[in-house]
Parts: structure tokens; sequence; C-alpha cells
């Protein structure tokens, strides 16, 4: 695996580190208004993502198909969404806005279901970066600088998302550090999974649209599951709506500029 591919993994785990660290410097939580100001940006970048990073890159790949390129995109997309549904279902989690736990019944404590819930969220941030990055390697139209802007995008949102995990959990009653650890430890999945879609797309690169498209129908779940409910729970209020444009311009804009 080259530098430039290291490096790309790496970039969002980073930016969720960074922001799980705002635990040890700000001494009061995030207000309800933030939190949902912040999942409404994070929803902007992943559908930005989606669309410009994964989807359009998925179809120029099956241009070979003509008009029934949009197939593996389609498929894919489906596969992705099913995949966090069923994912959604077996594994127990708890999400910051909710009041009861997802999934099976367990006796799990409350700090590690709000964890895997966020585990679930970035897994498909993890597995969008290795594909694209897969086709990188692979030799196809993607260039090194579209790779770093889906990295360095997701990364910007990530930095939001790891004060949304460690602050709350430090109010909840958890150390400063376990909290900042929590926070960590949800960012790992990044680029483990970021690894495991690189290698298996090393043995499959004909169904490299197939798995970009994956990735987004994942993505594309969460936001519609998690973080539209989250940033639209409570007073109603314009701000969430503006930072989801906010994110989703930002996403389209380092895509374009940088692709």
């Amino acid at each position: 695996m080259t530098y430039e591919v290291i490096e790309g993994v790496l970039i969002p785990f980073i930016g969720t580190s960074l922001g799980a660290a705002c635990v040890l410097v700000m001494r009061s939580s995030l207000s309800g208004m933030v939190r949902r100001a912040l999942n409404g940006f994070a929803a902007g970048v992943m559908v930005a993502a989606s669309i410009w990073s994964l989807l359009i890159p998925a179809m120029d790949g099956s241009e070979a198909m003509g008009r029934w390129a949009f197939v593996p995109a389609v498929v894919g997309f489906w596969v992705g969404v099913l995949f966090l549904l069923i994912l959604d279902k077996v594994i127990p989690h708890l999400h910051f806005a909710g009041h009861e736990a997802e999934g099976p019944k367990t006796s799990l404590q409350k700090t590690t279901m709000l964890v895997l819930a966020v585990v679930l969220h970035n897994l498909p941030e993890g597995m969008a970066v290795g594909v694209i990055y897969a086709a990188r390697l692979s030799g196809g139209d993607v260039t090194a600088a579209a790779a770093l802007a889906l990295s360095l995008g997701i990364a910007i949102q990530n930095f939001p998302e790891g004060a949304i995990i460690s602050m709350p959990l430090h109010a909840e009653g958890v150390s400063k550090g376990k909290s900042f650890l929590y926070g960590i430890l949800s960012g790992v999945v990044e680029p483990i999974g970021a690894v495991l879609t690189i290698l298996a797309a090393s043995f499959v690169t004909a169904a490299l649209p197939y798995l970009l498209s994956f990735a987004a129908g994942a993505m594309i779940y969460v936001v519609v599951e998690e973080l539209i409910p989250e940033m639209s729970e409570g007073r109603h209020s314009d701000i969430p709506a503006i930072m989801f444009s906010l994110g989703f311009t930002v996403m389209m804009a380092l895509d374009v500029a940088l692709g």
C-alpha cells in the first residue's frame, strides 16, 4: 500500500480524533442546537460525497454498458442500503437522541451502545474511502486529488462528530479521558473498513462500480435513518437545514475543485 493510500485512509480517523479531543479542552457540553447543526453539516457532506465521489464515478466506470450504465449503481446502492439495514437490526445500539436501544435486547451498558451507534455510522464512511482508493489503485479514472477530496470531506465532518461523541459521554458522567478514548475508538472502524475494502476490491476490480455505489447506499441509509431525524428533533429551526446545505456545498466544491 502506497504512502498516498495510507495518508488518505488515516485522514478521516485523524479528523474524528481531533474532534474527540474537544472534551479535553472545552468545559461545557454541546447544546442541543449545536449538536443538531453539526449533524446537519455531516448529513450534507455525506449526501454530496455519495453523489459526486461515489455514484457518478460508478456510472462513469460502467459507461461501456451504454444506456444500462446505471445498473451497477442501482444494484450496488440497494445492496449498501440493505447491508446497513441488517446491521441496524442485529447490532444493539443507542442514538444520542434516542430513549430506547435499537437492535436485539442486550445487557450492554448505555455508553457501549452509544459508541456502537457511532461505529455503525462510521463504517460506510471508511468503506467509501477504501473503495475510492481501490479505484485509484486499479488505474481507473479516479485522480489522486479526487480521492484526497473525499478523505478531506469526511475528515471535516468527522471533526464535529468526534466532539458529538466524546462531550455528551462526559456529560453522562464518563471521565474526560475515557470519553476521549471512546471517541477515538468509534473512529477506528473507518481505517479498518477502508483497508478491508481496498483488499477486497483488489481481487474483484470489475466490481468497483458496484462497490462505489454500495458505499453510497450505506451512507445514504445512515443519513436518512439517523442524521436527518436527529437534526430535525425538538424545536423547529432553520439552522440544521442551513448547515446541511453548507456541508453539501463544501463537499461538492472539494470534489469538483480537487477532482
